[in-house]
């Protein structure tokens, strides 16, 4: 047994050889394996693990979650304290450049964003080709990609002030795509970006303007996008960010990449969490109905939507205070017919011993869609709602990956158990 602390030692029994790993940041490298071998022909022992359940493919310093006492936080700021006190471009700038800005720096990238939030004409003409009912997340998927073609420049990606010229470019336009794809699936004009109002009010004139010469968002709804989208900025290596990066990892440009992390995101068992809440709050129908749910629900006859999560075991810190902000939006739009249901739910939930003992406390998709359909927004458009807020969380693990030394062009192994070699038989044989 050796006296480091710092490492591990594996016997294999196939063998009887023993081997030291060391262990760094309480993990070791899978490359390391690669030494315990049958024989010399052998290749080296591989790691199986798939979904990547408990495999760390990068070192990382944007984001920290720590499941079990649910605690999440930006560049070390814990997100209930950016919610309260920052802005979603605040929050964007801290996550791509590290720091929270000055007022200066502050200043500066606001402006930078509010001044390219236009988009060439011919990409409007582009989206003008979607059917009249085509999804508006499917539009974004294919809008952000078509992005590269007019923006060439973008694939030196060596430059840093390139980098940054088009990472301000995709978080100023996200909002211009998003919402001309939603009037363009309910056949309405297009809203142009008003640069006098914020980025959330900004987004919420492009989707709801219609004849008024000047659009004023309500001051709350207003704040409220602004904090919905500080809570979905970002969340360490999810399946989209993930898809961020390996794509990146090839040297594409940020919008070829972020159009894949997109197209993950619309993935319903990603993107599509908060709608399938809805759904489940609107078949619940009542609250006198709940117990007999909750009873479906422990028999295994009925699933429990917004509950749980894969990474936290504890309550959601990005819930709670989404559950503080559906009541300030009630307030203005008027009481959701299902939060009454949602908040009976949560409540006999967290007090039922079956839950409590299996950790399924409510994550942020239990009361985010309900927000997003008081505020007016259709279901079709929750996934894009959350990839506007996820943007600058994706670019910022592009940059990171791509200034990261240790990484390369993902290729991961594969354990083939197909056929063993096999002579070809002509069709007329078989």
């Amino acid at each position: 047994m050796s006296e480091n602390k710092d490492t591990l030692t594996i016997t294999d029994n196939r063998t009887g050889r023993t081997y030291e790993v060391p262990v760094e940041d309480g993990a070791i490298r899978a490359m390391d394996l690669r030494q315990i071998k049958v024989d010399d022909d052998d290749f080296g022992l591989l790691a199986y693990d798939p979904a990547f359940k408990n495999t760390a493919n990068v070192r990382s310093d944007v984001t920290f979650i720590d499941g079990d006492a649910g605690i999440l936080r930006y560049r070390g700021y814990p997100i209930e304290q950016l919610a309260d006190n920052s802005s979603f471009l605040e929050v964007a700038y801290l996550l791509i450049n590290g720091e929270l800005p000055t007022q200066d720096q502050l200043d500066g990238w606001v402006y930078e964003i509010t001044h390219h939030t236009f988009i060439h004409e011919n990409i409007k003409q582009f989206m003008d080709g979607f059917h009249h009912d085509a999804h508006p997340m499917g539009m974004l998927v294919s809008t952000v990609g078509a992005l590269s073609t007019f923006y060439p420049e973008a694939k030196d990606i060596g430059d840093a002030d390139n980098r940054h010229k088009q990472i301000v470019r995709l978080i100023a336009k996200f909002p211009t795509l998003a919402s001309f794809a939603y009037r363009h699936s309910v056949g309405m004009r297009y809203a142009y970006p008003d640069n006098d109002l914020s980025f959330a009010g900004n987004f919420l004139n492009m989707m709801w303007k219609t004849t008024e010469l000047k659009y004023e968002p309500d001051p709350v709804l207003e704040r409220a996008m602004d904090v919905l989208l500080i809570l979905h900025a970002d969340h360490e290596q999810n399946c989209s960010t993930t898809t961020m990066r390996t794509i990146g990892s090839s040297d594409a440009d940020p919008y070829s990449a972020a159009a894949g992390a997109t197209s993950a995101l619309y993935g319903p068992k990603h993107g599509g969490a908060n709608e399938a809440v809805l759904t489940m709050l609107e078949e619940i129908g009542s609250v006198d109905q709940i117990p007999d749910y909750v009873k479906a629900a422990k028999e295994g006859k009925f699933r429990l939507m917004g509950f749980g999560h894969r990474v936290y075991k504890n309550y959601d810190p990005r819930a709670k205070v989404i559950r503080q902000l559906a009541h300030e939006v009630f307030e203005v739009t008027g009481k959701n017919a299902l939060l009454d249901i949602a908040v009976e739910l949560e409540k006999i939930a967290l007090e039922d011993e079956y839950f409590v003992q299996r950790k399924l406390y409510p994550n942020v998709d239990f009361y985010s869609g309900i927000i997003y359909q008081a505020m007016g927004f259709p279901t079709s458009m929750f996934p894009v709602l959350f990839a506007m807020g996820r943007i600058p969380g994706w670019l910022a693990h592009w940059q990171e990956n791509l200034l990261d030394s240790e990484q390369a062009i993902v290729r991961p192994r594969q354990l083939y158990v197909g056929e063993g070699e096999r002579d070809y038989v002509q069709v007329t044989d078989r």
